[in-house]
């Protein structure tokens, strides 16, 4: 569990070999659940189901995000507990209210960038409006980025499970994963594909609903046209 915690770290920093070497830590069978799991996220994450996704995505940005605003805003030295607690109220939000993370995760870039462009004296007056419009921007496009945040975790949780799933073909899957780009962009590709499908093929929620009213209503109409032929003898 240890080498796994320690693996994780290579993704706070760009280390590509890192991040596609963690699927060597998992076993055969934990690698064909995350296959599976990343296949249901890459083709219907973006629903209710992302509401899976967001936990997690919000303890990262927390972690991620944290100490990079604190540093800007000059807040002096970082607490350590302090990551850990803000990754761990993303989580518990992102779980409650999905919305929340895309607000955070589109805010802070969007904020951080307008802080950069209005310079180290004015980073405040640029960081606020950048983070609230951003913000609003992603909660308003929820539907859109919550489909294109689970079609890249899904996709990612994909290539993982298979590299580890098919680690018993261990010549096949090392000359893979020494090329980490290649899997990168193998990754990217899927990403891509299920977002087209997640936005412009697979039904929103709403037509979702729609669908299940008219069958709904079709098969009481069915009831009511069996029991009518029924009361009345009809064969």
């Amino acid at each position: 569990m240890e080498g796994f915690l320690q693996a994780l770290k290579s993704y706070q920093t760009f280390n590509p070999s890192g991040w596609v070497g963690i699927y060597r830590l998992l076993p055969m069978w934990v690698g064909v659940v995350v296959a599976l799991v990343g296949l249901v996220l890459l083709l219907a994450g973006g629903g209710k189901l992302f509401r899976v996704v967001a936990g997690p995505v919000g303890a990262v940005l927390g972690l991620v995000w944290t100490g990079a605003i604190t540093q800007r805003l000059n807040l002096g030295e970082l607490d350590p507990r302090l990551p850990t607690l803000v990754a761990a109220a993303l989580m518990a939000l992102g779980f409650l209210f999905p919305p929340a993370v895309t607000f955070v995760g589109v805010g802070v870039p969007l904020g951080l960038l307008a802080g950069q462009i209005a310079g180290p004296s004015d980073f405040l007056l640029g960081f606020g409006p950048g983070f609230i419009v951003g913000g609003l921007v992603g909660a308003i496009l929820h539907r859109q980025v919550s489909g294109i945040v689970a079609s890249a975790v899904g996709a990612w949780l994909l290539v993982i499970g298979a590299l580890a799933a098919l680690h018993q073909f261990g010549g096949l899957v090392e000359a893979v994963a020494s090329r980490p780009w290649g899997v990168i962009i193998a990754a990217l590709l899927f990403a891509l594909a299920g977002s087209v499908y997640q936005l412009a093929v697979r039904p929103t929620p709403e037509e979702s609903d729609q669908q299940k009213a008219e069958k709904q209503r079709q098969k009481q109409r069915l009831a009511e046209q069996q029991a009518l032929e029924k009361r009345w003898g009809v064969k």
